[in-house]
């Protein structure tokens, strides 16, 4: 693992638009944040990504597309049946969940290859707080570096040499 010590920041400099930048020491790499910009009052579906400083918790891979991640975090492994639950009337509200589900959920095992590796971040997870947004994660992004719905996309060699030097303690500061 590398020997990184301190947080991880994003900055997002524009007056609008989805492009950020993500700095890990002397490193620096674009990234996509959601389409309303960076937000200090996160509501679910608002399509902002939340400002603050939230712990990297672990890291989940599809181990049938990507190799399994190094990093000093935990590590799982995505399935079939993985989901999140993203309905604020949910007991599970911002919590993995096995599908099928029936309350409203993202599927982590998609078509498409956003979710191949994914870090789930620290946000309203302590305790959750229903409507604060939920399935806030650091994702691949897609071909064309859209925005995403709230969360953070890199290219996925990008994500692996940031994964490389976090560890349980590792904080993501957006700003």
């Amino acid at each position: 693992m590398g020997t990184f010590d301190q947080e991880i920041a994003i900055r997002h400099v524009a007056s609008n638009g989805h492009i950020a930048t993500l700095s890990i020491g002397t490193m620096a790499y674009s990234c996509s944040i959601g389409p309303a910009g960076i937000t200090y009052n996160k509501s679910e579906g608002d399509g902002a990504t939340p400002a603050g400083r939230w712990p990297m918790r672990y890291a989940m891979y599809r181990a049938d597309r990507v190799v399994r991640p190094i990093t000093g975090l935990p590590v799982r492994k995505i399935l079939p049946d993985s989901g999140w639950c993203d309905d604020p009337a949910s007991r599970d509200y911002n919590k993995p969940v096995h599908l099928p589900y029936a309350h409203s959920h993202e599927k982590l095992w998609r078509s498409d290859h956003v979710y191949d590796l994914i870090v789930v971040l620290g946000h309203n997870d302590n305790p959750a707080v229903r409507g604060k947004g939920s399935a806030v994660f650091m994702h691949l992004s897609r071909p064309d570096g859209s925005a995403t719905q709230g969360c953070i996309a890199l290219r996925l060699n990008h994500l692996r040499q940031v994964l490389f030097h976090c560890r349980p303690g590792t904080i993501l500061h957006i700003r």
